[in-house]
């Protein structure tokens, strides 16, 4: 996108250390439960190489995972194995030259692992499944018991399990590194590994990594330090935040969240990637109802409550007014989309036109396809003056 052109926030760029975003249009990590054994295919290179073309700013890869045990379903992709680093250039270097910053979420699903893929059911691993050869494996968390109704228990984490979780985000860290990727993002949210130890529902450790609201906080930190050691200096990491359970009493709130965006910043965490819910339920799987713009008061409540910390608003974002306001309005720094760019992966292009006219056609769209385009725009303008 060529900014100078336009005076919609959208389109101006964003710096964050070393890294210039061209945009502050960012595509969402979205499963897809396709990966062979870990691995990404031809079909992950062309399905993320369009939201570049698209228009997207920075694009993310879907979740990778830390660990073999940390998928949540065998369509995973992977990024426990220096093994993996191979594909996933292949994959930053094509996001990269169709103009888009490349960017990687890396994941543990912790007590969630261990999926049916969402459309044969997402319940537990069964005879179909192994069948296949896709047998049950057991998800760990910090505690014993399940806070899915009909999931296995997970196997409780030791003190001896932690160091070694701590340093596959670390490695994991250091591949996406080695692979090229401009930007890190911990998913720390949505029931998963790194929210369950945060959050009081999730987690029934004492000690060190247990109680009280600081001792549930330090495996966020170490993972933080961890992944910060092993990513060059002058690229930013973002942390996908749970920022509210969403119960009446007894979760994790915005106020914690607060303090711990707080501390994230103190440990090197450039932005806060600003999600909800996910503990005892999927939280984008359900088909619940929610509003428009439902999950961007937690982005504006982290941006204003600690200072200097820019952060990122996702959730049933669909309109490029709304995005626009968002940033004008000083709510968050970057605006995500998910599900919208599945439905239409030109939005940021789209968006372009709407806020700019017609001339965006010649401006920001691909020249094989704005030529077009313009004309056809403008052929319709002088039909309707007559």
């Amino acid at each position: 996108m060529d900014a100078t052109t336009d005076k919609a926030m959208l389109f101006e760029p964003y710096t964050l250390r070393g890294v210039t975003l061209p945009n502050r249009i960012v595509l969402a990590p979205m499963q897809m439960y396709s990966a062979q054994d870990g691995f990404a295919t031809d079909w992950h290179l062309h399905h993320l190489a369009k939201f570049a073309m698209g228009g997207f700013g920075t694009v993310f890869t879907e979740g990778l995972c830390v660990e073999e045990r940390g998928r949540n379903t065998y369509g995973d992709m992977g990024v426990w194995s220096d093994d993996f680093i191979p594909s996933l250039r292949r994959l930053a270097d094509t996001l990269r030259a169709h103009g888009a910053v490349p960017a990687a979420q890396i994941l543990h699903t912790g007590p969630k692992a261990c999926r049916q893929r969402p459309w044969e059911g997402y319940g537990m691993l069964g005879e179909n499944e192994a069948a296949r050869g896709e047998l049950p494996w057991t998800p760990i968390a910090p505690s014993a018991e399940s806070k899915n109704r009909g999931w296995a228990n997970p196997e409780p984490v030791s003190q001896e399990d932690i160091p070694r979780l701590v340093d596959a985000f670390g490695a994991a860290a250091r591949r996406c590194a080695e692979a090229g990727f401009d930007v890190l993002d911990i998913h720390g949210a949505h029931g998963y590994l790194i929210h369950s130890f945060y959050s009081p529902l999730g987690n029934d450790l004492d000690g060190e990594y247990g109680g009280g609201r600081e001792q549930r906080m330090r495996f966020v930190l170490d993972v933080a330090d961890a992944c910060r050691a092993n990513w060059p200096d002058d690229k930013p990491i973002f942390y996908r935040l749970s920022c509210v359970d969403g119960v009446e009493e007894g979760g994790w709130g915005m106020d914690d969240t607060v303090v711990l965006a707080r501390e994230l910043q103190r440990h090197g965490i450039d932005l806060i990637d600003c999600s909800s819910g996910g503990i005892g339920r999927f939280p984008t799987a359900q088909i619940i109802a929610r509003q428009p713009l439902f999950q961007v008061p937690y982005a504006e409540r982290v941006r204003r409550d600690c200072p200097g910390m820019p952060t990122m608003a996702v959730g049933l974002i669909t309109e490029p007014s709304q995005a626009e306001h968002i940033l004008r309005n000083g709510q968050a720094d970057l605006v995500m989309l998910a599900r919208e760019a599945l439905f239409n992966p030109h939005w940021p292009l789209q968006a372009a036109v709407e806020l700019g006219g017609d001339e965006q056609f010649n401006k920001v769209w691909p020249p094989q396809y704005g030529w077009w385009l313009y004309r056809r725009a403008r052929s319709l303008h002088l039909a309707g003056r007559k």
